[in-house]
């Protein structure tokens, strides 16, 4: 990093944590552990009067998550946390949209710049860009598979993304995935956006595809075996792969080991990507639609950018529609 620790911590910077390996967990000292102080990466079934209390309440939602949380909090907003269902620790379906970008400074790099506080990417001439890290000692993607070279990368999201999750039951379930919580099996209810069967057999051909979640693996890696029957995915990262930022789970794609130029992230939540909204391709939140077709409209674009040089000047043109 540009700056120490501690430098950052006095300077109120980001934290930026390391990955962990998948059998090492997360840090008890995160909020999100697996005490189910609160939660992180999926969808969790709140009840409507937990709902009204919530500051971060979607209006869509009837779940809820801890990337609407900060990272640190006082011990009596810990123990209101704390008597919430053991189920929040799992998913993350409601973001955090209004999250301050990291801060800048007057070095230019070929990072691309923070996305402003009301949540919409600035332009490149008009912003300082964000500071460059040193590179991780390990990225977080293999070595590309030969019959990928000269593909662009795909980072995509898995909930509110390409699925939509519940531990409340649903009547017409595409997958029922059991998760082990303290001891306890429960059972996790999951409905498959429209057109996500297409959508992925499509995007396996022109890119080479990453799942990049922020949900915890025991439920995001079964799930994900349910639903890419095509072997889509060359690789799976969790929310140990991200970078926790100012109460939000972020996917640094600076780490991912591959050209930044041609890489995309298509994520529902700007927060996910504030490191890099110039690789960006948003998508609607998804949860129940069955007529929605929005993965389905997207396939002529990435059919087009598949074929470009670099990501950038497309990109760009999307957002300035």
């Amino acid at each position: 990093m540009l700056r120490t620790q501690r430098k950052e911590e006095e300077e109120g910077g980001y934290i930026y944590l390391p990955p962990l390996h998948r059998s090492e967990g997360w840090s008890t000292q995160s909020p999100s552990d697996l005490t189910g102080a609160h939660k992180h990466s999926g969808t969790m079934v709140q009840n409507e009067e937990e709902n009204s209390d919530n500051q971060h309440q979607h209006p869509q939602h009837s779940v809820s998550c801890d990337k609407c949380l900060p990272a640190s909090q006082s011990n009596s907003s810990l123990k209101k946390q704390r008597s919430r269902s053991i189920f929040s620790t799992f998913f993350c379906c409601f973001r955090n949209y209004n999250v301050d970008p990291p801060a800048t400074n007057t070095n230019t790099s070929s990072q691309p710049p923070p996305v402003e506080e009301n949540g919409s990417p600035p332009k490149c001439d008009q912003v300082e860009v964000i500071p460059v890290p040193s590179p991780p000692a390990k990225y977080l993607l293999p070595e590309m598979i030969i019959s990928d070279y000269g593909k662009k990368c795909v980072v995509i999201d898995l909930d509110e993304t390409l699925v939509h999750s519940s531990f409340k039951p649903i009547s017409n379930a595409d997958f029922i995935v059991p998760v082990e919580i303290d001891g306890t099996v429960h059972q996790v209810y999951v409905l498959k956006r429209p057109h996500v069967d297409e959508f992925l057999q499509k995007m396996g051909e022109l890119f080479e595809c990453v799942l990049f979640t922020a949900s915890l693996a025991k439920y995001a890696d079964p799930v994900a075996d349910l639903l890419d029957q095509w072997g889509v995915f060359r690789a799976r990262l969790f929310r140990e792969s991200c970078v926790f930022h100012r109460g939000n789970y972020v996917k640094d794609l600076s780490r991912l080991g591959r050209e930044l130029s041609n890489v995309i992230i298509v994520d529902n939540s700007p927060a996910s990507y504030i490191f890099h909204p110039e690789n960006a391709v948003p998508v609607q939140s998804w949860f129940d639609d069955m007529n929605d077709t929005e993965l389905l409209d997207l396939l002529p674009f990435f059919e087009g950018l598949s074929k470009e040089e670099e990501v950038y000047g497309v990109l760009q043109n999307l957002r300035s529609r």
